[in-house]
């Protein structure tokens, strides 16, 4: 039986300048001496792999993602041929995750530096592959959402990807959330960090409706979120509109008459506040 792919123990019986070398049965392990001091005859206990450069490696820093168990790894490299590199903490090896895990769209393909939670699987050629987690799986490890948090902006992980809209993670709640298609501006990459916001509850499972998109005013330019500042310093109404003297709003707002007739459309677009002759209202979120 191999024990790539194991945590076992096996005892030093020489050394180098830069490794340990252990010997479990017929196989010789090496251990990074940057892991630890050891003497030659201790029984050392670690996971068994074999690196980048061919060699059967011991490693007795702590695995989360193994054969066993599912862990986060980040994407050091994308190969369109092949799949996505990903080091879940071995010492000088990233595991592949292949192209057939991973969505028929490339471009729903993770980039260097986002998170995918894998599983490692050996092959019948002692080879370590990255298995991605499925949907069960991050039931499995997520905890049940509120039905308190209304608004909240959250950092969720993206897993998958259906026509009915994107699921997530929030590795800071331990919560499931789901994305509907109008609340995204395009589709995401599995692995990829949104910042969302709870827009809803979902009692049949208890997971979170979530918006990718920023609140109204967040997509505000610079103007209208000036004006907007100013209305709500003034109590809500102000003197001017889109019919007021030119000089008055450069004195008053440091813009022109036209910047400031655009800024009006914006925030009326986007029902902030509507205008009289009288002048100009706020009406709220």
């Amino acid at each position: 039986m191999s024990i790539i792919g194991q945590t076992i123990s096996a005892i030093i019986v020489e050394e180098s300048e830069r490794f340990y070398f252990l010997q479990k049965g017929e196989d010789l392990l090496r251990l990074d001496k940057t892991e630890g001091e050891h003497t030659v005859g201790d029984v050392v206990t670690g996971f068994v792999y074999v690196d980048k450069d061919d060699h059967r490696r011991l490693t007795t820093l702590e695995q989360k993602a193994t054969n066993e168990h599912y862990g986060w790894g980040t994407v050091t490299a994308v190969r369109k041929d092949l799949g996505a590199f990903v080091d879940t903490g071995l010492p000088g090896k990233d595991v592949v995750v292949s192209l057939d895990d991973l969505p028929l769209e490339k471009d729903q393909w993770p980039k260097v530096g986002d998170q995918l939670y894998v599983k490692l699987i050996i092959d019948r050629k002692e080879r370590i592959w990255g298995h991605l987690a499925w949907h069960e799986d991050f039931w499995n490890l997520a905890g049940p959402g509120y039905d308190n948090m209304q608004n909240q902006d959250l950092r969720a992980i993206v897993y998958r990807n259906k026509e009915s809209g994107t699921f997530v993670y929030l590795p800071d709640n331990n919560m499931l959330g789901f994305i509907h298609p109008n609340e995204r501006f395009s589709v995401p990459r599995v692995g990829q960090e949104l910042q969302v916001r709870v827009i809803g509850f979902r009692k049949e499972d208890r997971s979170l409706n979530l918006s990718a998109k920023p609140r109204a005013y967040e997509m505000l330019d610079a103007d209208s979120q000036m004006i907007l500042a100013y209305l709500q310093s003034m109590g809500g109404k102000m003197a001017f509109n889109d019919k007021s003297n030119p000089d008055e709003i450069k004195a008053t707002f440091g813009i022109s008459k036209g910047q400031f007739k655009k800024a009006l459309g914006g925030l009326m677009k986007a029902k902030k506040i509507k205008q009289s002759p009288e002048g100009t209202e706020l009406i709220g979120e």
